[in-house]
């Protein structure tokens, strides 16, 4: 695992207070699938959190698929930030992602000297913004807001416009008869050519689903690029984690 990172800690340690507890009476009038994944996500009662902290292990696809672990935190209206420790040719790569308070940044370093990636700027803030947006998954809470607004083309496909911090963003999920996440995917800002950044279909396959404290979020999924095309698998999919644990705040 990384080195200790202060704005990890500011984030999980921030004291805006959690909110009132969830009753399904709150989500009554919004579409029949949006109903059923929130209140299949939330539990009634449980205290509205405004920040998740999640441990995670997976492979990650840098030349090859590579193994990591990892530590995450969330927090709704600042941003989040990844740290992790990955395992390249046997050879530790350590460092994070991030977007806090608007401003977003990738720093990795081999053997934790070597610089391997740095990377900030409008481009990678934007970028890292629609991470975060589509993360919300992992903090059901988040998509309770006044400022979400639910579409439904059918029982099981959903839309859900966002805003985080002034900036919105559009997702499109897939639940099943449960309200269980199926699929979660945006037009990310991003550069998986390695060429220009522009808006690209990134998304999520969820796979596995846990409860922790109330709260029940996909805790084994592919992640990529090209979403939803035939180019995902070949091409796009680059991260696939499992979900140790989460606690929220």
């Amino acid at each position: 695992m990384s080195r200790r990172d202060q704005a990890f800690e500011d984030l999980w340690n921030d004291p805006a207070p959690r909110g009132a507890p969830f009753s399904p009476d709150e989500v009554a009038a919004l579409p029949e699938g949006a109903r059923r994944y929130l209140t299949h996500a939330v539990a009634p009662g449980t205290p509205r959190a405004s920040a998740v902290r999640l441990s995670m292990r997976g492979s990650i696809k840098l030349g090859g698929w590579c193994p990591f672990e990892a530590e995450q935190v969330i927090r709704w209206q600042r941003g989040f930030v990844w740290r992790a420790t990955a395992r390249v040719h046997g050879l530790p790569v350590s460092g994070s992602d991030r977007w806090v308070d608007g401003e977003g940044a990738m720093r990795w370093k081999l053997l934790g000297l070597v610089p391997v990636v740095t990377a900030e700027g409008p481009d990678i803030s934007r970028a890292s913004l629609g991470r975060v947006q589509v993360e919300a998954v992992w903090l059901p809470s988040a998509l309770l807001g006044p400022d979400v607004a639910w579409q439904a083309r059918d029982p099981t496909h959903l839309g859900v416009d966002l805003a985080l911090r002034d900036e919105h963003g559009h997702l499109e999920m897939t639940v099943d008869a449960r309200g269980a996440l199926r699929t979660v995917s945006i037009r990310r800002w991003g550069n998986p050519e390695g060429e220009a950044f522009h808006a690209v279909p990134f998304g999520a396959i969820a796979e596995d689903e846990r409860c922790f404290e109330g709260y029940t979020i996909p805790t084994k999924l592919r992640v990529g690029w090209y979403f939803g095309t035939d180019r995902f698998e070949p091409e796009g999919e680059f991260f696939r984690c499992t979900i140790e644990h989460a606690t929220f705040r």
